[in-house]
């Protein structure tokens, strides 16, 4: 997501000799869609969502679809939904891609035609959102997976090729990874749902701004998807594994669209909807970075009342959730403290940018 200039996280790190003592996180500024467009139109918000958020504008849209529709008891056509999941799926591979090669092949100047081959294919797979020929989907689908093979991929379960492209970049990742104290790990999920959208209506931007379940603040995106649909329970949390994920999922994806994106299918719960009263009600999507949420409230005319919307980025990054638990009492190397920290922010991938900043504390 992407909102306007300055909208930046604030990540500052204590350390207590080469121990990080404490993780002090500011979230971003949320902007007041609220307050904004509080009597406004439906329509008017959904032609500004794609302004205010580019890196997700078809999740936006299709969660504020969602809402208003089933707020107005609107019956949605099977074709239709399904239409829906497909174009969040072909957003979320184009997400999950560039941030592989923007955060993590950039430099890598061997690998230049294969990261112009896949950058080639993404917007191929773009254009063809709305095209009515499945063959243009199938073709640009082979020609990720062909671009990603040539980086190094083998299948979908991550496995990556000795010596390639990405198999050199995860060893970087493992060889400047934090050394940590073993954390607890939780992962949200389409079971949380009903929880949070009726929280989002009755706490509103409160909620929305340091949101939490039960005093619990879990992960979500793609290794917190591979973990709830594998049944993980312990598993290294590193950058390089949510590297792993982020890639296995693209490819994973890019079957479901090969083998004709059909909706019986195609991921539980990627997009939900959820009647919470008269003129009441939201939905979930799952997007790249994670699970995005929106619930509205409309008046008796159809004009928007409430609005209140959640997006996985105050989840990742909230000043008790996984980044935050990912650094605290973990072992930074002298000389190397802030590209393994500066790792662990991207593999979280935040949907706007932060600044990184280190102090010096007494004892941990």
């Amino acid at each position: 997501m992407s909102l306007a200039a300055g909208n930046k996280i604030d990540v500052t790190v204590s350390l207590a000799a080469d121990v990080v003592a404490a993780i002090e996180i500011l979230p971003r500024v949320r902007p007041p869609l609220a307050r904004l467009f509080a009597g406004k139109q439906v329509s008017s918000l959904l032609k500004v969502l794609p302004r205010l958020f580019a890196l997700c504008a078809a999740a936006q849209q299709t969660a504020l679809l969602s809402a208003v529709e089933t707020a107005r008891d609107e019956v949605i056509t099977r074709t239709t939904k399904q239409r829906r999941i497909t174009l969040i799926v072909i957003e979320r591979i184009a997400d999950l891609l560039r941030a592989l090669f923007v955060g993590h092949l950039t430099q890598d100047i061997a690998s230049a035609a294969a990261i112009r081959s896949l950058m080639r294919a993404i917007s191929a797979l773009l254009g063809s959102a709305h095209s009515p020929r499945h063959s243009a989907q199938c073709e640009a689908t082979a020609r990720i997976v062909a671009a990603l093979n040539a980086l190094g991929m083998t299948n979908e379960r991550g496995a990556v090729r000795s010596g390639s492209p990405l198999a050199l970049r995860i060893a970087a990742l493992d060889e400047i990874d934090v050394k940590r104290i073993p954390a607890e790990h939780s992962f949200l999920s389409v079971a949380d749902d009903l929880n949070i959208v009726t929280r989002l209506l009755v706490d509103g931007a409160r909620f929305c701004y340091c949101p939490d379940l039960d005093g619990n603040v879990p992960e979500t995106g793609p290794w917190a998807r591979q973990m709830t649909r594998d049944r993980l329970s312990h598993s290294p949390s590193g950058a390089a594994e949510r590297l792993r994920a982020r890639i296995a999922e693209t490819l994973r994806l890019c079957a479901w669209l090969k083998a004709g994106a059909q909706i019986d299918s195609a991921e539980h719960g990627i997009i939900e909807r959820y009647k919470l009263g008269p003129g009441r009600a939201a939905a979930a999507v799952e997007c790249a970075r994670g699970r995005l949420y929106q619930a509205v409230e409309l008046d008796p005319q159809g004009r928007i009342s409430r609005f209140e919307f959640l997006a996985p980025t105050e989840w990742n990054f909230h000043p008790c959730g996984p980044l935050a638990r990912s650094l605290q009492g973990a072992v930074l190397t002298a000389g190397r403290r802030r590209d393994a920290v500066d790792a662990v922010i991207a593999s979280l991938d935040p949907c706007v940018g932060f600044t990184l900043n280190f102090r010096e504390v007494g004892d941990a």
